[in-house]
Order: structure tokens, then sequence, then C-alpha cells
């Protein structure tokens, strides 16, 4: 078994400590304590026990802290579900509601969901489902 990962040292226990009362993420602000007990001495098990996680996530703290700071520590969120729909499909829509239907050539007098998400397909290839 082989020993701790080294904290860089650029980064002192009080200065962890500053940045986790300054930090508007509590995430980070939780971590950052956790690896200031390392800096101050505590055993990675006890920096876990004070963060409320296992060994194996303080590690992996470690490695990110290493490698990107204190910013390595915030929590990384994948940002969601990427739009299917473009800016310019968007304004395009937008024109064809505003502009309505004629009846004589669309066959209503009120666009509908379905006719709006066929035209999509047939005008961008852009297949949506109606959400629920």
């Amino acid at each position: 078994m082989g020993g701790a990962l080294a904290l860089r040292e650029d980064y002192d226990a009080a200065g962890l400590r500053a940045l986790a009362r300054t930090t508007r993420h509590a995430g980070q602000a939780r971590r950052l304590l956790a690896l200031a007990a390392i800096y101050d001495g505590a055993s990675r098990g006890d920096a876990a026990r004070l963060a409320g996680t296992d060994r194996q996530i303080v590690r992996d703290w470690v490695v990110r802290f290493n490698a990107e700071g204190p910013d390595g520590v915030r929590d990384h969120h994948g940002g969601g579900v990427v739009p299917r729909l473009t800016p310019a499909m968007l304004e395009a829509l937008m024109r064809r509601i505003e502009d309505g239907p004629i009846a004589a050539v669309h066959g209503v007098v009120r666009w509908r969901q379905a006719d709006l998400g066929q035209w999509l397909y047939e005008e961008f290839g852009v297949s949506l489902s109606r959400s629920r």
C-alpha cells in the first residue's frame, strides 16, 4: 500500500480556511476545510469524517486540488441537456406562429402542436416529441 498523496505546497491550512470563508459554494467550502485539516496534520480518515464522506472521496479531492487549485474542488455539473433548437430555429418558429396559418393553404385555422412539430421536421430535420 502506497503513501498518501502530498498536497501542493503553494497553499496552507490558514489560506484554505480563508478561501472557505469567502466562497459562495457550500460544497467547495466543506472540501477546502477538509483539505485544511490535512495541512494541519489530520489523517485522511479524520478529514473524511470531518467532511462527512469516505477516504476515497477525499483522495479524489486531493487529486483535483493538486491539479487545479481551489477551483478544482468546486462542484462540476454537466450543464444540462443541449437544446435541440438553435436560436435561428426558434426565431423561425416564432415567426411561423405569429404569422399564423392560412386556412385555405394549411387546412387549419390555428396551429396545433403536431402541425408545428411536423413543420420543424420538414424545415430543419428536427424531431421533437410532446412534453408531458
